[in-house]
Order: C-alpha cells, then structure tokens, then sequence
C-alpha cells in the first residue's frame, strides 16, 4: 500500500524529451502554513528569502505529500544533472462556465476526437479538470492514466485517415468553445516584464545579498570610500542587467506580437467558413490558406500544396514546397505512415506562405495541429525564455571555489571571536570585528570582474563580424578539440558551376556534354528532366528556389512563366507552373511543360521527383532526380549502364558533385488520377537518364584553416549530405586526411532473413596517376595497415546508412570508429545531431560549423555552432558568423581560449587578494588591530578594483597552440598555484610582523605611548613629525597605529601588484601583457604609488595612510622582502607551473592518464595488433567482437535522442544564480 502511494505521489511529465520533469504531488496543510507566517516574521523576512531561492524547501515546510490526483500544489524537479525545482499550484477549469449547457453523462464524449485527452481529463458529474501551467505549456490531470498531459496539440497517435475524415470537416462551435476552455488561447505571450520586477530579481541575488550585507558592516565601520566604489558598480552592474533584460523581453515581445493578431478563416462543421482573429484558433480547426499569409499555428496541408519561406526556423531563406497528407487508410500513426520526411506536410508557425496551389477539389486547407507554445516558433521561444543550466566545468569549480572561501572566512570568524573574547573587548565589537574578517575572503568585486571578460571576447568577437547570443559559451570554446564541417557552402564555395552531362542510351553513358563550350543543351529525356524536376517558384517575376535547382534550370536555357489562358488547353489548373524553351534554348519539339505535382527534396530521402504534361500530350511523364546511389535502385535494372558504379566514381573522386536524373511515362488520362498518386507508385520502374555533373571549388580559406587547426592538434570532421567518394576527395584535397594517410571505407548493412547485420572494412588506396595527380580505388587485395602507420594515419570513411546500422547493431563498436572518424557523408539531418551526441559523449568539446539549413539541430547540440549566415543572429546557433567561411572556427578557438585563460587568471587574482588580506588582517587581529580605512582603499580600488577590469582586455595570442587550456578549477597547477602563493604570503608577512617586533626601536604604541614618543627621534627623518604624533599618543584597542600595519601594508599591497602580474601570462593563449596598455600602466603606476608612499618622509601621508615613520633601512628591508616574493613567485610559477612539458613528464612519471573516453579508446586501439580492420565482415552477435544488438533502437529514419549524461550541452545559464 505504501509502496503504491509513493508511485501515485510521483509521476513524470514529457518522458523522454528533453525537457523531462519529475513531478510531486503535496497537499498545503494550513497549521504548517502558520508556523511558517510566524518563523518569517521572527526572522524579519531571512526565511521568505530562503524559500524564494529554495522553492522545495517552502514546499517541505508547509505541504505533506499525498497522491498527485489529490494535490493542490505540485514539485517539478529536472532529470538532468542539475535537479532544478520548481513549485506551482494546481488550478481548476469548469465545464459548466461554457456558454452552451453540457450534460454530466459519463457516456457522453466531450470532443469528438476519441483518442483527445480532454474526454479523459473531465471529472463527471462536477464537469471540472485539474491542470498546471508549467514554463508556458498546460497540462491537466488524466484520470485513466493517472498523470499530467499536454494540451494544445493533436495526438500523435493519430494516422493520416483520421486527420482527413475526424477534422477534414472542421470542428463544430461547440467542440471549439470546450478545446478553447482546456487548451487556453493560440497565443505566444512574452509579457514586457516591469522594471521593478526585474531590479528584485536581480537584487535578491544571493551574491548581490551577501554583498549588502558587507557594505552595511563596512559603512557601519566608517569604510565609506571603498563601500560607495562597490555599491556604484554594482547599481551599474544591476542596471545594466536589468537594461539587458528589459530590451531583450521588449524585443521578444515585438518578436511575437504580430503572431497573436492575424486574421484567420476557418471551417466550422455545418455552418462553413468563419472569420475570426488567430488567437481563437484551436487544435483540429480547418484552416484556409488564402494566399500570402504568416502561419500563427503549426497546421498539416490536407488539400492542396503551398510554397513557404522557412528562414525563421533555419535561417536560410529558400522557399519550401508542402504537400498534402496523403489518404491513406492504414492505421499507422501519420508521422511514419512512410519512411518520407514528415515535415514536408507541416506548415511552421512562424513561417509564411509566399504562394498557394489549390487542387482541383477547392482551397488550399490544413489542420491545426498545435497552438501557442506547442509550436515550432513557441518552442522556439520558451527555449530562450527558460535556457537550461550550462554544464561546463568551471562555473561549476567556481561555485566550490566561492564556497572554500566562504568556509575560510567562517573559520577568521571563529578565529576572530575567540581573540577577542580572550582579551574581554565588548560583545558588540567583539561580533562587529568578527563578521568583518567574515567579509574580507570573498571579494565583492568578483561577479564583475568575470563578467567583465566575457564582454570584452565577445566585443572583439563582433569586431570578427562573429555575433553571440550565448555569451557564456564563450569561455567553452576555449575547451573545443574536435570540429565538424558541413562540406557543401562550409568548406567548398556555395554555389555550384555546371560542368557538364553525361546521357545515357542503350544501356550505356554516351559523350559528355560540356557546358563550358557555351553549346545549348540538346532536346531530350535529360534537358527535359533538368527543367521540370526541380522546386522552383516564380515569384513576382523573379524565379527563386534552391541554389543547386537554379543552377541546373539555367543550363537548360529555359524559362519559367505562370499558367495563363494560352496554356489551359492543357486542362491543368491555373497554379500550375509553366516551363517553355527560351530564346537561346536548343530546338525543341515541345512548346511547354506543366509540372502537375511535386514530391520535394528531402535530405533524408535523398531525392525528388515531378509528375509533368508535355504540350500537345495527353499522358504524363515522370522525372525524377537525387543521389545517384540513391535513385539507381528506383530504375529498371537493364537501363542502368553496367560500368554505372565506374563512371560515378570516376567523378567524385575529382571532387566533383553528380546528381542522376530518370524519367517514365505515366499510362493515365485523368488529371483526378494524376492528383492522387502516391510517392511509392511514381518512384518505381524508371529510366535511367545520365548524370549531371557540378563543379563544387574549395573556399580558398579552406585549407589554410584545416592546416591552422591540424597543427593545433584541433581534429576535423567532415559531416555532409553528399557523395561519399566527392566528401573523401574534397578532404584529401582540402588535407583535412593529410596526404600519405590510409582511408578505411566503412560499409554496413542491414539484417535480413537469415543473415545479421555485417559490417566491411575496404582499404581506399593512393596511386600516383599521370601528372602528380591522386586517384583513389577501393582495393579489394589483402593489404591491410602496415604497422609503422598505425595510430593517427588512418581515417575512417562511411554514409548515414552505414552509421545508422553501426548505431544499431554495433553500438559497442561505434566509439572505436568515431575516434579515427573522419568522413560521414549522406548524412541526414538527424543523424548529424546523433553523430554530434555520440562525440560528447567520448568526452569531446565539439564545434560545428554550417550553413544553419539543414545543420540547425546539429548547431544546436554542439557545445559551440557556428552558423554562417548574413544575420547578425541566427536562432539555429549559438554562434553567427557574416563572413561565410571557416576563418571564424580558429578565431572563436583563439578568444574562446583567451577568455578562459583571463577568466582563471582574474578568478586566481581575486582568491589570493582575498587571502593575502585575510592573512594580514589575521595577524592584525592577534593584538586587536585593524589595517586603516585608507590603507585597505589604496588594495580595494586603486589596485584590485582596477585591475580585475583591465586585466582580460589582453588580446588573443594570433597564432593556436598545440594544446587547450585547464578547463577546470581544481586542476593541479591552479591549485598548486594558489596554495604555493598562499605560502609564500604566509612566510613574508608572518616573518615580517614577527620581525619587526625584535627591533630595537619597536614598541606596542597603545600599550606603551611614552616608550613610543622617546623612540620617534631615533628613527624619523623629520623631527617636527615626530611631535605631530603626541596628538596620537593615548590609543585604546583595536586602534590602526601601529609598526605591524606600517610593515604589513606594503607587503600586502605590493604582493596584490605582483600576483596581478605573475596572473597575467601572456603566451601561448594570449598576447603578452604589455600589449594590454592600461593594465600594464595601471600596474607600474600602482608600484609606484606603493613605493612612494613606503618612502616618502611627508606628514600629510603619514597622518592620511595611518602609518607610523620608521627607519629608511627598515624600508628597504620591506621592498626587497616583496620583491623577492614576486622574483621566487614569478620562477615557480612560470617556470614549473606553466610548464607544459614538465607536467607531461611528471604525468609520464606516476603513470597519471587522461581520463576522457576518447583518450583510453585510443590507447587501447594503439596496443590492440588487429586495429584498424581491412578488408573484411563483420557480423553483429559475433561473440569475439563483443558486439550486440541495440533491441531500443526502432525507427529506421531517426535515431533517438539520450541523455547526455558526459560532456553533454545544455543551453547557458550564468553560475551566479545557482549560488
């Protein structure tokens, strides 16, 4: 029974997507809520504010648990590794409040979709459900499954019958009026948050209210100056945010605005079309697409096809054609009721409709498949709205960083009240002085200090014309060692330059057309082929499309032109696009072609095809084009010339892109018959045409980039939708494969009846061809590796298909690939972002450099994309670079690097700040002393202040070293590198204050002032100084004179110069430290104010700083003791610590290993004799292999997405607001 309650208490919302949550059912207990009220009130609000940082906690503290189905409040906790809470109130919506009376029959159905939730959600008789309001998304309670649903979308479960006959009608009013109720309105709502608002976010910061808390205790002690420096930065620093915030919440709102204002017409059952504004819009409402028109819903086309601009969603602004949903009537659910790509029917919010072709049967119509933000651009906008936490090391190292400083500070508290308390000094000033030395660990500089190095990366980032909307990422760049490229756009120029054709007759290739003669290409099948199959549009008299489509249109010397009246003999509609001859076009005996019916290009398909009419025909033709490998397999077997495989690799091993087009004839009369064929029946039993071949030219900036990264021992990956042998020719030709290395061709296959899945290893090998020029055959001898070439000097080569079988079936043996991984070609748009996933998870920083199109998901994942787009900000990445090539990938590398050097450098300088005070001050403290006012603002702001916002101004070093940065805190040099200078303090001031107490002229001023007046003519320079003191001479405890704060301060002061300095290294991730200007003359200028002030004999200094005169060989004493520190610090810290090479063999020495995955992946494939494999299977169950099947994995198109459990990306959150 116990057992059954705790299950019924916890259940989870959205299982397996990434924004998974657990949630917990609690019921409010009103005594509970009493004790809380008064807890708050006795300690004046402190409880309030913990429960405002600890929501679980207010939770604990008022609630019990109970089952969610009897829960008036409910926990949600992340499942990742953060376990974020949140706590919200679970709220009822009433039936009863609809306009139209609704019987209580528990028969009776409220919606007529019986697989919708809403019928499960409504608790009969009381006609009520139950729901959450949940990061912008509803839910209500389920009572048959017993947990939360989203609303506001149609069920997945669905097939394509059921969409066209369930909704093909429309909904009727009252359905709508119940769905508006339950699913709320189709409204995407960023509320303009208010200032006040904002600036009591910010301000109950815990850093910003432990920071009040300091400047109170200060100003209390009459530090007024340097408590007015801090409380100006961090108004400055508030503002600022809240300034931040305010534009970025105005700009998301006009973002968003206009969504929720377009007009719509819908159909309602049994009344016809309604006008009605887009907020009222519902799931499963007939939406009528008028023309040109902005989607304020996501919707799926069931009569009629469409042509959208999608560039909100992937940032390219190419137009889109959509299809219908197919009438189907099997049962599968519509989404994989094939293996096409699903989205090709779906119309994205967000996204507008530049063109409309209606079929004969009467507008164009869709239904309404998900509302506010369900949707695409809802989606869109909760992910910046709620950005999940980012997972990189050192935010998490500098919270436990905050927290052993804290700690520290807790111990000079307890240190500090036990001294006092010792020499009987009042509770009041006993506690004062004890919070005091509390307060001097932590810096309260710190959150802008870090803050302040961001800003300047990401200032000269933009200088690179590279824009970041995801400023925290800045630092994990400096973290990345692998890189993936797109190829087409990314590594080779964008567009394509027509090189020539080459057509095929009885069963053989015949003479190459090239176009580069200037000749116009003949009549036939092939130019046929070339301007019909193809996705472009005609839009306001310009032709606009895909680049490759428009390229391949122009070489036919056609043109394009809306149906009108002269072309309607045909009896096609008049949507249909026309093409005709052009002026300089080869003669033709066709005046025109229709294109009937489209079935686009999808990158997982790997093909398109178009059903067309010739003028003066009465049958229709096929044409059809894709991925040659791809489209031979549609084509009758006796069409395809024997020597195809010969003919095709001869090609793309030059670099070359092909593209094979095919044709056949269509045996019907009836456009109606035309209009409802399906993909399978016209892609199947073709002609095979010929090839087309494309020139696609390296960027010139290609190879000196891949060069630049090789040599910083950065790997490069090459991730591309195209040919296999033209992705392994561009990389040798671009020497991301150096020249001499071994290429393994990795080819899987499927399991079928009675055989597993294999997988064959092929060896490509190097032969020298004519004038120095390389070809590559696959060598099917028993070569295999030879041993000396073993370790970096093999690459393996292999397709989406051969990745999606080795994800399958040899899941086990995928990390031993990936490591020496180079080329995945044919790769669809999910298996780039799996493949991305699959690197994280060997322990790799990934970037991912694309064009934004089809790479958005694998932008997305990686821990740094890069898109290259015209856009200052591309929502695809976090990364956008104008300047379209690679040089942006080094750059963001170098400044990734530099800002997370600058970052460990201004968090190593604020710790020891931190410490050498609390040091000196814990000294001080020993005989109830204190440094003055003047002396700690001389450290506090013309030192420390200063240089934390100066000191990451330091530019990036130009040129990459072989290797990255510590990526976190509690790395050996860093801590050895504080530790070693807390030392060092240590000795010198301990040293010090103990030392000055044997000289002869030292006295204990507040204990002994007479012993203090007759000794000041033994020391002092200027007699008339001397008696100026007597005004001093009677000092209580706790007092500033004294010859321990005299000594101790310029020790102290200079030590803070010179770990600014020794902090500051330049080479080998940034420029040296004089390049920074200010910060070099900041810290000369402070040297010399500091030596000054120890020298200089002037009343008003001494009066001032609180210092007592002391001997001149006393002075130099204390100048060379600080400087010998700096000399000692500065040798241990740039000549072992820094060391790159000694840690190496110190590493070597007590067998110390990297402990990434991908590191022991390939020391144990360096010592393994049969790594790599050549020429020869594989099967999956084969025992000796270790090999298994992956029984999770189902869907042949998508790979699934996992959990990121190592190395993952999670989207960026500053550490300050988990503190």
């Amino acid at each position: 029974m116990e057992e059954k309650s705790k299950k019924d208490h916890r259940a989870l919302l959205n299982q397996g997507e990434e924004n998974e949550l657990e949630v917990f059912g609690y019921q409010t207990q009103n005594l509970r809520r009493a004790f809380c009220l008064i807890a708050s009130v006795l300690t004046c609000g402190v409880l309030l504010l913990v429960f405002y940082w600890r929501p679980q906690w207010r939770v604990w503290a008022s609630c019990v648990p109970c089952p969610l189905q009897e829960a008036d409040t409910v926990l949600l906790r992340t499942t990742d590794e953060f376990q974020r809470y949140m706590r919200k109130k679970v709220t009822c919506l009433y039936l009863s409040t609809l306009t139209f009376p609704i019987s209580g029959n528990r028969e009776e159905r409220f919606v007529a979709d019986h697989r919708s939730v809403i019928n499960q959600a409504v608790l009969k008789p009381e006609l009520k459900l139950r729901c959450i309001q949940v990061q912008k998304m509803r839910y209500v309670w389920d009572n048959l499954e017993k947990r939360f649903q989203k609303v506001g979308l149609l069920e997945d479960s669905h097939s394509c019958y059921d969409i066209h006959h369930t909704f093909g009608l429309g909904l009727t009013s009252e359905e709508q009026e119940v769905r508006r109720l339950v699913c709320g309105p189709n409204a995407i709502e960023v509320e303009i948050q208010p200032i006040w608002k904002l600036l009591v976010k910010q301000v109950l910061n815990p850093f910003y209210v432990f920071q009040a808390f300091t400047l109170t205790l200060w100003l209390s002690q009459d530090y007024i100056e340097y408590s007015v420096a801090i409380i100006i930065l961090s108004v400055i620093s508030i503002v600022l945010s809240v300034y931040d915030l305010r534009q970025q919440s105005v700009k998301l709102h006009n973002l968003v605005e206009d969504h929720n204002k377009v007009r719509v017409t819908v159909t309602i059952r049994g009344k016809g079309l309604q006008e009605l504004e887009s907020h009222l819009l519902v799931p499963g409402d007939i939406l009528i697409l008028p023309g040109k028109f902005s989607l304020p819903c996501d919707a799926v086309l069931i009569d009629g096809s469409c042509v959208v601009n999608e560039g909100m969603l992937t940032g390219e602004s190419i137009p889109v054609t959509k299809t219908p949903l197919p009438h189907t009537e099997n049962t599968m659910p519509w989404k994989s009721h094939s293996s096409e790509d699903y989205r090709k029917h779906v119309l994205f919010c967000g996204t507008e409709v530049i063109q409309v072709k209606p079929s004969g049967q009467g507008p164009v119509r869709a239904v309404v498949l998900q509302t506010g933000y369900n949707t695409a651009k809802g989606d869109l906008v909760r992910s910046i709205l709620y950005p999940r936490p980012l997972n990189f090391k050192l935010y998490s190292d500098a919270f436990k960083f905050i927290v052993f400083l804290a700690c520290l500070g807790v111990v000079g508290f307890f240190y500090a009240l036990g001294v006092y308390m010792y020499h009987g000094v009042s509770p009041g000033v006993t506690v004062t002085m004890a919070l005091l030395l509390l307060t001097v660990t932590v810096p309260p500089v710190l959150p802008a200090a870090l803050t302040t190095g961001i800003v300047y990366a990401q200032k000269r980032l933009m200088e690179k014309k590279i824009f970041c909307i995801s400023p925290q990422r800045i630092n994990m760049c400096g973290q990345i060692n692998l890189v993936c490229f797109d190829k087409t756009g990314t590594l080779t120029e964008d567009g394509l330059d027509l090189w020539g054709t080459v057509p095929t007759a009885d069963n053989c290739f015949q003479e190459v057309h090239s176009f580069a003669l200037g000749k116009p290409l003949p009549w036939g099948p092939l130019c046929a082929a070339m301007a019909s199959c193809h996705s472009l549009i005609l839009l306001d008299g310009t032709i606009q499309g895909d680049p490759l489509d428009l390229k391949m249109f122009e070489g036919t010397a056609w043109i394009m032109e809306d149906c009108n009246v002269d072309y309607c003999k045909f009896g096609m509609s008049n949507s249909n696009i026309i093409i005709k001859p052009g002026p300089k076009a080869s003669q033709s005996p066709v005046e025109a072609i229709a294109i009937l019916l489209q079935f686009p290009f999808s990158s997982s398909l790997q093909r398109m095809s178009v059903v067309t009419q010739l003028a003066g025909q009465e049958h229709f033709h096929v044409y059809m084009k894709g991925a040659p490998e791809m489209l031979a397999k549609f084509c009758r077997s006796e069409t395809v010339p024997k020597n195809f495989p010969q003919e095709l690799r001869n090609y793309t091993m030059q670099g070359y892109r092909v593209i094979a087009l095919a044709h056949k004839a269509l045996r019907m009369e009836k456009l109606s018959e035309v209009e409802s064929l399906s993909r399978e029946k016209v892609e199947s039993e073709l002609t095979f045409l010929g090839l087309l071949i494309m020139e696609n030219r390296l960027k010139k900036e290609t190879t000196p980039v891949l060069k630049e990264l090789s040599e910083a021992r950065i790997r490069t990956v090459m991730i591309t939708g195209d040919n296999l042998q033209t992705a392994i020719t561009v990389a040798k030709n671009s020497e991301m494969i150096p020249r001499g290395s071994q290429v393994i061709l990795v080819e899987a296959s499927e399991p079928e009846e009675f055989v597993p899945a294999s997988v064959t290893w092929q060896l490509v090998e190097n032969q020298d061809n004519g004038a120095g020029k390389n070809e590559s055959y696959i060598n099917i001898g028993n070569s295999s590796v030879p041993a000396g070439e073993k370790g970096c000097c093999y690459h393996f080569a292999m397709s989406g298909k051969s990745y999606q079988v080795l994800f399958q079936h040899f899941n086990s043996l995928l990390p031993k690939i990936l490591v020496n991984g180079t080329i995945f070609a044919r790769m669809s748009p999910g298996q780039k972002s799996s493949l991305i996933e699959e690197f994280q998870k060997l322990n790799y920083y990934v970037g991912m450099c694309g064009d934004g199109a089809n790479d958005c998901g694998a932008l997305k994942m990686a821990h740094a994309g890069i898109s290259l787009s015209e856009q200052e900000a591309s929502v695809a990445s976090p990364f956008t670079s104008k300047i379209a090539n690679i040089e942006c990938v080094p750059h963001l590398i170098k400044e990734g690097r530099a800002a997370l050097v600058s970052s460990f450098g201004v968090f190593k300088y604020l710790t020891m700040y931190g410490i050498i005070q609390f040091i000196g001050t814990s000294l001080l403290y020993w005989q109830l002393q204190l440094f003055g006012n003047y002396q700690y603002l001389m450290q506090d702001v013309a030192i420390t202040l200063m240089v934390c916002l100066t000191m990451s101004s330091t530019h990036a070093y130009p040129k990459l070293a072989p290797y990255r940065p510590a990526g976190q805190l509690f790395s050996p040099p860093l801590l050895l590198s504080v530790f070693l200078n807390t030392c060092f303090t240590c000795i010198v001031q301990i040293c010090a204050f103990l030392y000055v107490k044997q000289q002869p002229w030292y006295c204990e001023v507040y204990r002994y002032s007479e012993c203090f007046l007759d000794n000041q003519s033994n020391f002092s320079t200027n007699v008339s100084l001397a008696r100026n003191w007597t005004g001093n001479a009677t000092l209580s405890p706790g007092s500033i004179l004294s010859f321990e704060s005299t000594t101790l301060w310029p020790i102290t002061t200079i030590n803070c110069i010179t770990v600014a300095f020794i902090f500051s290294k330049g080479k080998p991730f940034r420029k040296p430290i004089y390049t920074n200007y200010i910060f070099s003359l900041l810290l000369i200028s402070a040297l010399g104010l500091t030596v000054f002030i120890l020298f200089a004999d002037f009343q008003d200094i001494y009066h001032g700083m609180e210092f007592l005169p002391t001997m001149t060989s006393w002075r130099v004493s204390i100048l060379v003791a600080g400087l010998t520190q700096f000399c000692v610090a500065f040798f241990v810290e740039d000549a072992i610590l820094q060391n790159q090479g000694l840690w190496l063999l110190i590493k070597k020495g007590f067998g110390f290993y990297s402990k990434s995955q991908y590191r022991n992946w390939q020391k144990k494939l360096a010592e393994d004799s049969t790594w790599p494999p050549t020429n020869r299977t594989d099967y999956s169950g084969d025992g000796k292999n270790g090999f298994y099947i992956n029984r999770g994995y189902e869907s042949p198109e998508q790979i699934p997405k996992q959990k990121l459990k190592e190395g993952g990306q999670d989207t960026e959150q500053h550490f300050w607001t988990r503190l």
